[in-house]
């Protein structure tokens, strides 16, 4: 830090980037500081619209600052220090760029203009975001601050969304400028062209049995309201990948399911039965729901951008711009055909439903998956939020828990982490303090980003964390076994999580029987703080039950 800059006029350079982050609307800052953010630290305790949430680790900050953009649509902000802080950053930064969730990270750095350190604890970190961010940059001049926090706001929530990363040397948060924030840009979205939607309508038009499949990019309220209306109207039957739940309630009668496989489930079957498929906001990133081949349906990709070419997925015809109004504008313009035909893809909507329901009165203890998954929607409210971690059990809670509203079901299919369900949970806590928030969590899960429960009870959250207890890395043992491998490597033992939850504050609970489930479901959501329940988990047929399915669905059908 020279002392140059010290005495230079102006403002600190450390206060003007709190006062840009002000102008942007950050109203939370999640993470660990260390020795480099000790300037933005010093300027942060003077904000009064900014609150720093600190973290136990910069993990659970980062999926915090990710679920906060995923909710609001608004850049979530972090903060960790260089190194170390910023390595922990990573799994964080491509969970955000991959699941479509805007969020900036800033990192610390050891001076760059003059250091007496040597290369101690310094990583070349701007490199290290390049591939996993939409922009990252390292300041040298404060005086380009404003522009270079404006230019990380602005393409953290440019379409598709994703992470952004400054690092700001110490020397250069201790700089004097007289630069000023830049005031936000009013931005539209552009339109799709009339032509493409002519072209979309047209092929749906001339089908004969058209089919939604709503993904990842269409969960956005104006585009949730579009979609409604346009179903409304035509009366042609949706889906939804995993990310893509609950953008329409899925009580409605025209809902197929959720394509939480990419082949061999009921739902496919619907899929393989149409000859168009009007693929809404998806992205190859998120597991496919359905293969291309050549011959195959008509595939209409509606979208902010265009199609990422795959194997799996080339669409016919491309609808590009903002979705809410391309829908709006296929609403619009078509004349719904008299000669769809979509019962059968009812029918088999109908026959997993069937299919289902006996095997979630499975009351067996251990608790039966789709059991949890029945007693869990039971519990929560119609607006109430569930995060889960990934694992098994999401796929059964992708299949069987029925969404209403959108970003109530959050779960991870593009990434898929473990450790995310916990800190998401947290932050929809704090978002919502007067909607009913669970975190579902296997055991391997929850142990990864478990000290954030101290940050739970420290900011006096309200909320449940669902704990599947098999003592084993459950989805890939599964998965080891279907390939003919011997059991080995991935069972473990776990804690008292009851003592566990204590220790922190929480309280903590231990599920006996499936009635027993039932009962702490409702009290852990009825009593206010931070709760955690143990629930074993009986995932021994895993594979019997897809099976199940295949052979129901051939009987059935």
């Amino acid at each position: 830090m020279s002392e140059g800059a010290r005495g230079s006029g102006g403002k600190k350079a450390s206060d003007l980037f709190i006062e840009c982050l002000e102008e942007e609307g950050c109203e939370y800052i999640f993470g660990v500081p260390g020795e480099e953010n000790l300037d933005f630290l010093d300027s942060l305790s003077r904000s009064t619209k900014i609150k720093l949430v600190l973290t136990r680790h910069e993990q659970g900050a980062g999926f915090m600052a990710a679920t906060y953009g995923r909710h609001t649509g608004k850049t979530g902000v972090c903060i960790a220090t260089l190194g170390p802080g910023a390595t922990n950053f990573v799994t964080a930064a491509a969970y955000a760029t991959l699941g479509g969730m805007p969020m900036l990270m800033i990192t610390g750095q050891k001076p760059i203009k003059k250091s007496k350190q040597g290369r101690f604890q310094i990583l070349d970190v701007v490199s290290m975001m390049g591939p996993i961010t939409k922009f990252t940059h390292q300041m040298a001049s404060s005086d380009n601050i404003p522009s270079r926090v404006r230019e990380a706001y602005r393409l953290a929530e440019e379409e598709k969304p994703g992470a952004t990363h400054i690092e700001l040397p110490e020397d250069i948060a201790d700089e004097h400028t007289d630069s000023r924030p830049l005031k936000r840009s009013q931005v539209r979205r552009p339109s799709a062209d009339p032509k493409s939607v002519r072209q979309a309508v047209n092929a749906l038009e001339n089908a004969k049995s058209p089919v939604l499949v709503i993904g990842a990019g269409a969960n956005r309220t104006m585009t949730g309201r579009m979609l409604l209306q346009f179903v409304e109207k035509t009366g042609i039957p949706f889906l939804t990948t995993q990310l893509g739940k609950g953008v329409i309630d899925e009580r409605h009668p025209k809902f197929l399911g959720c394509a939480a496989l990419s082949a061999g489930d009921f739902v496919h079957r619907a899929i393989e039965d149409s000859d168009c498929i009007v693929n809404i906001g998806h992205d190859v990133i998120e597991k496919p729901p359905f293969f291309m081949r050549d011959g195959g349906p008509t595939v209409i990709h509606v979208s902010s951008k265009t199609a990422e070419v795959d194997p799996v997925y080339f669409p016919h015809i491309e609808v590009i711009g903002d979705i809410a109004n391309a829908i709006w504008q296929m609403k619009e313009d078509i004349v719904p055909s008299g000669s769809w035909t979509c019962g059968k893809m009812l029918e088999y909507r109908a026959a997993e439903v069937a299919h289902t329901a006996p095997l979630a009165a499975d009351a067996r203890f251990p608790i039966f998956p789709p059991h949890l998954v029945r007693q869990v929607r039971a519990a929560m409210p119609d607006d109430g939020i569930i995060c889960l971690d990934n694992g098994v059990y999401k796929i059964w809670f992708a299949r069987g828990y029925t969404a209403y509203r959108p970003n109530t079901v959050l779960l991870d299919n593009a990434l898929a982490t473990m450790g995310a369900g916990l800190p998401s949970a947290m932050m929809s806590a704090m978002l919502y303090p007067e909607r009913k928030v669970m975190a579902i969590c296997g055991d391997g899960g929850f142990m990864m980003n478990s000290q954030e429960m101290e940050t739970a009870v420290r900011l006096g959250l309200n909320l449940t964390v669902l704990i599947l207890n098999d003592s084993s890395y459950g989805m890939i043992r599964w998965k080891q076994a279907n390939m003919g491998f011997a059991d080995f490597g991935l069972t473990y033992g776990n804690p008292d999580f009851v003592k566990y939850a204590e220790s922190y504050g929480a309280q903590g609970h231990r599920v006996e029987s499936a009635a027993h489930l039932k009962e702490l479901l409702a009290h852990c959501r009825d009593t206010p703080g931070v709760h955690l329940i143990d629930c074993p988990v009986d995932y021994s047929e895993n594979d019997q039950i897809l099976n199940k399915d295949i052979k129901a669905l051939s009987k059935a059908l």
